[in-house]
This record gives C-alpha cells, structure tokens and sequence, in this order.
C-alpha cells in the first residue's frame, strides 16, 4: 500500500472534483510515475509517495503531465545554484536572511477555497547587506516545505499577497531579466497552483521590476495576477480576519508567524541537506542538455534593460 498521508472530507471531495484523484488509483498511478523514473538517466528524484503525489495532484492525474513538471522541477533547481545549492538553515548568514520575514505563509487557509495565503514583503529585504539571490532561496525553502506537508497547498493552492512597501531603490542593481525568468520559472515548476498574486503598496521603484517579472509569467498566471492601491482593495479578495494588522485585518501580529518559519526550517535541516543530492545530470540527458543559459539567457543588471 502506498504510504500517504489521509485527507480531510473536504480536501478529499475537493481532490475528486477538481484534481481527478480515485483513491484506488493512486497506488498503481505511483508505480507507473516509479517505473518512469527509474528508466531517466539523468534524473536523480526524490520517490517517496507523498512527494510524488503532490505531482500527481499537481497535474490533476494525467500522468504525462507529472512526469513534464518533475523534469522540469529537478532541471530548473541543478540550474539555479545560487536559489538551490547550501541550503542550510542553520547558516548563520542564511539565519539573517530567515529573521527578515520576507516570506511568510499564514498557518489557517480561506474557508471559501481551503487555498493557503502567502505573504512575501519585498521591501523587507536590505539590498545594502543581503543579495536577493539569498532572500529567493529562503522562500523557496519555505516552499519546499509546503510541498512535503501542507495538503490544502497542493490540493487547493495558494494566494500569494506580495507587499512593495518600503522597497528599496538599491535592489535595482541586484535584478537582471535573467533572475527574473528564473524566479518566474521556479514558481511555475511547482506543482502547486497559484490561485492569486496579490500585489500591494506599490512603489514607482517596484512598477519597473513588476512589469519584467509580470512579462515572463504564463497567461494563466497573467490572468490571475491582481494590483490594489488600498486595503480596502484587498479586502474584497481577501477577507479581514485573514490579514495581519499591518493589512487592517484582524489575524493579529506577523512577529509570531517569522518566529513559527524561523523554527520550522531549523526542523528540516536533514530534509535540506538529503535534498542537495537530487537533480539532474545534464551529461546523460537523452538529446539536447538543458543549461542555465539555454533556460534563462545571461545578461546584465535592470539599470541596463528598456521596460515599457
């Protein structure tokens, strides 16, 4: 038998209707997912079944699909070491990043859809003392997370509230189209579903890097992306009692929840450090190896890119 995790009525019946999950199917969906695997020399995969479902759920069951989006998942970490490669929370330098709370999922998802509700403050970041290479890999720790143990993300994804207050002008010199595409492509491999990216507080700083970031998404994401100038604008997406006070809502303090991720990636340190041998081996793909620069091109910092 498979060994997964139970859902809850609600996500169970969400999984049904929404994801085409038949529970009697899951164990020999897993086997065919194994038996793909196994047969990829340059794939090096994690081939637990919880990890591995969330592929499946990832990609409402159509097994091609899952099989696509874990290529692309391992290919785009072996070529991004700088979001992926040194993972270790208990870095003193990488703790420092941890403490400024740029990326914080709230622990109670949206009664409407069971999705999670993620907020990223840019303007936290202190380009001054911290490469934004360095801020990424931390969100995408908190990610990993997610995906190894958080159902209501995988099953019903996330919105995702990214607040530019404070934003700082220096972080231009850290952004170049390439980074961009790699984070838009990191976020895209997940199999996860964004349901929303919220964006607040925008500064005239943080509109040039908006408009790169935004023209590299999908036109599903596109479609899903929304721009408030008040808290009352995102009220309307987004209900009070979900929201922090610094948002008006009425969820309490963030102090806490930086505390909780601070602890909780502590906790997953062996998760990270097995993590570093997984990927992919470009040398013994089967046709054309895929590289960093055939993926995300190379070029300079923002000050030397035209944004409309």
């Amino acid at each position: 038998m498979t060994n997964i995790r139970p859902l809850t009525l609600e996500l169970a019946e969400k999984a049904k209707n929404e994801l085409n999950e038949v529970p009697s199917r899951i164990e020999s969906d897993l086997t065919i997912f194994k038996e793909w695997i196994k047969k990829q020399p340059h794939l090096n995969a994690r081939m637990d079944d919880q990890f591995l479902l969330a592929f499946l759920r990832g990609c409402k069951f159509s097994i091609e699909r899952a099989k696509e989006k874990l290529d692309n998942f391992y290919t785009v970490r072996s070529c991004i070491p700088e979001f992926f490669h040194n993972r270790n929370p208990n870095n003193l330098e990488l703790q420092e990043v941890m403490k400024l709370g740029v990326n914080l999922p709230l622990v109670t998802p949206l009664e409407n859809d069971l999705s999670k509700i993620i907020f990223v403050r840019m303007g936290r970041h202190l380009p001054e003392k911290y490469q934004l290479t360095d801020v990424m890999k931390v969100c995408y720790m908190i990610t990993d997370i997610l995906l190894v143990e958080c159902d209501n993300t995988i099953i019903s994804g996330h919105h995702v509230v990214v607040d530019a207050q404070d934003i700082k002008f220096s972080i231009l010199s850290q952004v170049s189209s390439s980074l961009v595409k790699k984070m838009t492509s990191t976020i895209e491999n997940y199999p996860i579903r964004t349901r929303g990216m919220h964006f607040i507080n925008l500064s005239t700083t943080f509109e040039a890097v908006f408009k790169l970031f935004y023209g590299f998404l999908s036109e599903k994401i596109k479609q899903r992306v929304f721009v408030y100038n008040s808290f009352e604008e995102l009220h309307q997406r987004i209900p009070k009692k979900y929201l922090p006070d610094i948002y008006d809502g009425d969820a309490g303090s963030l102090e806490d929840l930086e505390l909780y991720w601070r602890k909780k990636m502590i906790d997953y340190q062996q998760f990270f450090s097995e993590d570093s041998k997984y990927g992919t081996n470009e040398k013994k793909r089967v046709g054309i190896p895929k590289t960093a620069s055939s993926l995300f091109g190379v070029d300079g910092t923002f000050r030397s890119l035209e944004v409309d």
